[in-house]
């Protein structure tokens, strides 16, 4: 099977007139082409034999190679195509989609290591990454050591002074759990290069792998997992090996700000691809609904079964709408994004994660089966957790959040009931143009701003249903504050007890509530229609016990009629809506 080749100009040379994003999603999907036939290479049969050989889609990579993928994970200021993180979410879904394990194997993982380099990097610096990605070579991000787990500022790893005062450094330690390690041409290292206590320890270090001395380093072994199971999951260990000093990226001793700036971009991209996983599992349940008779007609004609299939279409529809909103805030509102993508980074996952839970029961012993027709549900639900866990999985993400809440709770929720308009609508367009993503303005504390929530406190809404459903997550951000502003000190910190992860869990639903409405006040069409909206802001509601009372009948109806068009029609199940080959 052969590919068409996206071409990307070569590295720093000015940006060239190029398809626009719906055009290169557009395309990607045609090149992954219709995941039913089973004669297809990139087809779900193929992605489960793969998965079952514990290996990466072959002709998946191939595929995503002649694409160019490489180029949507460069400025394209520098030679690629990254403009506009919602943009470049949307068109990794349908890599996602089809398997995740292709969508991290191949991709996601040079796109996190890329960040810190074009958020701290030297010019100089910036071309080389930008040059091995675009030439289709890979980068890997090391962070993780498992004696430590997310708490980086125990770093093992360390980069020390050379013996011959040259200003070179010598890498002693290793990294674990590092996707492609094995096959990667260079890396980012997060590294200590002092010994000294503090914020100002660590340091980044892109290193060239191709030229280390072999024995100096390893990286020939791999960590078997349950999910994802075609990524190549490895570790690296260094001894008293050699590298430049000019790999250390911005100033020595600035990796824990770059971290937490560059973590932000992940934090709020990576869960908009996911939905693609959500929109997989639906999509298999549905079509066993459809087709599994009982009682004289398809399951879906039963109550439960439909309201069980109603509520995971109207949980992917949040989900959307929050790491939508989440991702277009980094270039809108990059001072608040420290919050914003936690929250988007925890909520996601795990709305999906219950929905994988809910429509496993539906399917009943067929999703844990990995052969016949709903086996790609099984992987889905193997790679979910797995997924959730990457850059920070939820205790990291509402511990970001704690240390916030009084902040937020005193300077903007208890203010925002003398505003009278809302956020600004391009916050809520999905693919509506964006100015550029600037890492030096994404800020390390919200200092107490938070515009998103004004979309449940400070606007009228004149539909009935959606006007209740708003004053319920208005009344519970006030109701929030007391009990923020109540917290002893030791629970407005990152080792909080479980009472203070309690409040920043209602806190993000309250955001995820006013991503929602945002979205459905500025949108056309689909987005435009109160039934998605309704029946998204009650599930939001019950699950904070916020008792709004019974879902119309015909919001539920309604979008359960929009749920079987798009199975009809063989249209995407999130926001944007795109055709699927």
């Amino acid at each position: 099977m052969t590919h068409p080749t996206v071409h990307a100009p070569a590295p720093g040379s000015p940006p060239t007139a190029q398809p626009g994003p719906q055009e290169r999603a557009a395309q990607l999907e045609r090149l992954l082409g219709p995941a039913a036939d089973p004669d297809n290479p990139l087809g779900t049969a193929a992605v489960l034999a793969a998965d079952e050989r514990g290996e990466l889609l072959p002709e998946g990579e191939q595929m995503l190679a002649g694409y160019g993928l490489n180029a949507e994970f460069v400025p394209r200021s520098l030679g690629g195509r990254f403009e506009q993180a919602d943009a470049f979410a949307h068109l990794m879904r349908s890599v996602f989609r089809r398997d995740c394990s292709l969508g991290i194997g191949h991709g996601v993982t040079s796109f996190i290591a890329g960040l810190p380099v074009w958020a701290s990097g030297s010019p100089e610096q910036q071309r080389r990454a930008a040059s091995i990605l675009l030439s289709g070579g890979r980068i890997v991000a090391a962070y993780t050591e498992l004696a430590h787990g997310s708490d980086f500022s125990r770093t093992g790893l360390a980069a020390t002074p050379g013996p011959d005062g040259s200003g070179s450094l010598r890498l002693h330690g290793g990294k674990q759990l590092i996707n492609n390690i094995s096959r990667a041409e260079a890396a980012v290292l997060f590294a200590r290069t002092d010994t000294r206590t503090g914020s100002r320890s660590h340091s980044h270090l892109l290193v060239d792998l191709t030229g280390l001395p072999p024995d100096a380093v390893r990286r020939d072994f791999r960590y078997p997992t349950s999910g994802v199971r075609g990524c190549l999951l490895g570790g690296i260990e260094f001894r008293d090996c050699p590298v430049p000093g000019d790999a250390v990226l911005g100033e020595p001793g600035d990796a824990m700000e770059t971290v937490l700036r560059a973590f932000q971009v992940t934090r709020s991209v990576l869960p908009g691809m996911v939905v693609g996983v959500g929109d997989t599992q639906l999509r298999a349940v549905l079509g066993f609904a459809l087709e599994r008779q009982l009682y004289g007609g398809p399951v879906t004609e039963l109550p439960y079964p439909r309201a069980t299939l109603t509520g995971a279409f109207a949980d992917l529809l949040v989900c959307d709408a929050l790491a939508t909103v989440g991702a277009r805030s980094l270039h809108l509102l990059p001072g608040e994004t420290s919050v914003q993508s936690a929250a988007v980074k925890y909520l996601v996952p795990k709305l999906l994660q219950d929905s994988s839970y809910r429509l496993s029961v539906l399917l009943g012993a067929r999703s844990y089966l990995r052969t016949g027709p709903y086996a790609v549900f099984q992987k889905a639900a193997r790679d979910l957790p797995v997924v959730a866990l990457a850059h920070a999985g939820s205790a990291v993400c509402l511990a970001t959040i704690v240390p916030q809440l009084p902040r937020l709770a005193a300077n903007g929720w208890l203010r925002q009931a003398t505003d009278t308009a809302g956020p600004a609508g391009e916050l809520f367009r999905p693919g509506g143009p964006l100015p550029p993503l600037d890492f030096s303005r994404l800020e390390l504390n919200s200092r107490g701003r938070d515009t998103l929530s004004q979309a449940v406190t400070a606007t009228a809404y004149g539909h009935p249903h959606v006007a209740a459903l708003a004053r319920l997550f208005a009344e519970e951000l006030h109701r929030l504050a007391p009990r923020v502003a109540a917290l002893p000190p030791r629970d407005r910190t990152v080792i909080a007890s479980r009472r203070g992860f309690l409040l920043a869990d209602r806190y993000a639903h309250v955001l995820a509530a006013a991503a929602c409405l945002g979205v459905w006040q500025h949108g056309d069409g689909f987005t435009g229609d109160p039934a998605w909206v309704i029946c998204a802001l009650h599930r939001l509601a019950e699950r904070l016990r916020l008792r709004p009372g019974p879902l119309p009948e015909e919001a539920a109806d309604a979008l359960f009629a929009e749920l079987l068009r798009r199975h009809e029609e063989n249209l995407t199940l999130d926001l944007i809506r795109t055709p699927l080959v």
